[in-house]
């Protein structure tokens, strides 16, 4: 690039970087030997803190009282498989987009904002920018967010025969975006690649996209196993994510049924090798 380019990124962090614990590791977890801790005098019953002599409801109340006053103080800590990982502004879609290199803007004429081409979708160079726009999908930050998801839909849309040559190049950006473990993006991930399978299926035939994908389910695969039973308990209440269709674990659910519906004939074996708890639609 030109040594005048204001836009080269200056970050030097890496999206979806894994960084080490910085919490106590527990020992007895490594050897047969258990360390004891000699009892000390606030390890006992204090004053006014037991149920002696008092009735059952008031027994109860005060059961109630302590236990609230310790479990207060714990705060829940999120296993480190499931935090979110760093997701650093440098993506190749803002640096393209700020540099205007890429012919797409935002159209605020109507009710609802609309992705502009300035050029016609069938005549652009598909291997060139449909991987930009794919790693613009970990962008969280407007108007990057909008226009790099609304354009791989558009692309999808009109690519057909012109997305399979490009596989290969898209698994790296997809990767990285699943490897944020941020469920915005995980989701937003989730349903291109529903429509990426489904991008080159004809009434003539079941498209070639989703057996192109079969060699890549070790790239992609592992976090949807880390989520794939990600739901809410809520009870009788309305769980209003399933009609907006952002609930992780069904998501999950619906993307390994089109990976095996349209992955040919070994979707089936490699995703059972990635999550094991995959039941089959398609043989059952």
């Amino acid at each position: 690039g030109s040594a005048f380019d204001s836009t080269r990124m200056r970050v030097l962090q890496r999206a979806g970087a894994h960084a080490l614990t910085r919490h106590v590791i527990d020992d007895e977890a490594f050897s047969a030997h258990k360390q004891t801790i000699r009892p000390t005098p606030t390890s006992f019953l204090r004053k006014k803190s037991g149920t002696g002599g008092l009735s059952a409801t008031q027994a109860r109340n005060q059961v109630q009282q302590s236990h609230a006053m310790r479990t207060s103080k714990r705060t829940r800590r999120v296993p480190e498989a499931f935090r979110r990982r760093p997701n650093p502004p440098n993506t190749e879609f803002r640096r393209f987009y700020e540099r205007g290199d890429l012919p797409v803007m935002v159209d605020h004429s109507g009710v609802k904002r609309k992705i502009h081409w300035k050029v016609d979708i069938s005549k652009l160079d598909y291997h060139h920018y449909l991987p930009i726009f794919f790693d613009g999908l970990r962008e969280l930050e407007e108007p990057y967010a909008f226009l790099a998801e609304q354009g791989v839909e558009d692309m999808l849309i009109h690519g057909r025969n012109r997305i399979l040559p490009v596989i290969p190049q898209l698994i790296i950006p997809i990767k990285t975006a699943l490897n944020t473990r941020d469920k915005v993006i995980i989701v937003k991930v989730l349903k291109i690649l529903q429509k990426l399978v489904k991008a080159d299926v004809t009434s003539d035939s079941g498209g070639l996209i989703g057996q192109a994908l079969v060699p890549y389910y070790r790239q992609i695969l592992p976090i949807l196993n880390l989520f794939r039973m990600t739901n809410e308990n809520l009870g009788d209440r309305i769980d209003y994510s399933q009609q907006k269709r952002e609930n992780l674990g069904d998501l999950i659910q619906q993307s390994l049924e089109l990976f095996e519906i349209y992955g040919g004939e070994d979707a089936f074996i490699n995703i059972k090798y990635l999550v094991p708890t995959y039941e089959s639609v398609v043989l059952n």
